[in-house]
């Protein structure tokens, strides 16, 4: 291509985001609407106000709130370190759990571009990226477990009877009134995530003796587990506990 063919393209992009960036007031403030689609394909929104001399651009809550609805809370330091990274490299703030960027006339359309940089980043980082979230949900079990006091050691390797070492989320100890219990955090229940986790405490099973429980919490927040999981589950007697049913497993895990 030659350079003059090349500034066509910028020029056409540049063109592109002019005609399909809307600007309506609302109250005091200017809302954005940029072509840019979060994961529900809703076109992100910024806002843009007047403050003490600058002008102060937003997305007012929206991304953070929309994880929350999501079942994701930033509870957890790992969380906040994702969430603060990625802010400090695009220069973005947050306050009062607003996204938020100063701007002046003259950097005016790099800092709207970086606040919606970050907000797409934060949509596709923790909602998007499965092994993130899984990790995310392997924390909040673990929160739970320490809530109820219920002693544990995280992310124990076990020998299986066919000499390969396996991953545990959590192990409790026998107690006098309970037996040892093995409890996995799954984060997407599906045919493939029991399967590998039927084998794993099959082989575990064999080499630790039959009578240790088994427990596999299971997360139901933004999707239904299907029946067939819960009885593949029950049929290698595991406990298939329903992350929105949790409160019912506390008292036996803690035992």
């Amino acid at each position: 291509m030659t350079k003059q063919e090349c500034q066509e393209l910028v020029d056409a992009y540049v063109e592109w985001l002019r005609r399909e960036i809307t600007a309506e007031k609302v109250g005091d403030a200017c809302e954005l609407t940029t072509p840019f689609l979060d994961r529900h394909n809703d076109h992100i929104q910024i806002y843009a106000m007047r403050r003490s001399g600058k002008i102060i651009l937003s997305d007012d809550g929206y991304i953070l709130s929309d994880l929350r609805t999501s079942g994701l809370e930033l509870t957890t330091p790992k969380r906040r370190a994702v969430l603060e990274t990625t802010l400090r490299g695009l220069g973005v703030q947050l306050d009062h759990n607003r996204l938020q960027v100063e701007a002046s006339p003259r950097n005016l359309g790099q800092r709207a571009h970086a606040l919606v940089q970050a907000m797409l980043a934060l949509n596709d980082m923790f909602v998007m990226a499965q092994p993130r979230v899984s990790t995310f949900f392997w924390e909040d079990v673990r929160a739970f477990l320490d809530e109820h006091r219920v002693r544990y050691s995280p992310r124990v390797k076990l020998a299986g009877r066919t000499g390969y070492d396996h991953a545990i989320d959590f192990l409790i100890p026998r107690s006098p009134v309970a037996p040892e219990r093995l409890v996995q955090a799954i984060n997407a229940p599906n045919k493939s995530t029991i399967g590998n986790y039927l084998f794993v405490l099959g082989d575990t099973r064999e080499a630790r003796g039959e009578d240790a429980a088994a427990y596999a919490f299971l997360n139901d927040r933004d999707r239904e587990v299907g029946g067939d999981v819960i009885e593949a589950l029950e049929s290698y007697e595991v406990v298939a506990a329903l992350w929105s049913e949790r409160g019912q497993y506390a008292e036996r895990l803690a035992a």
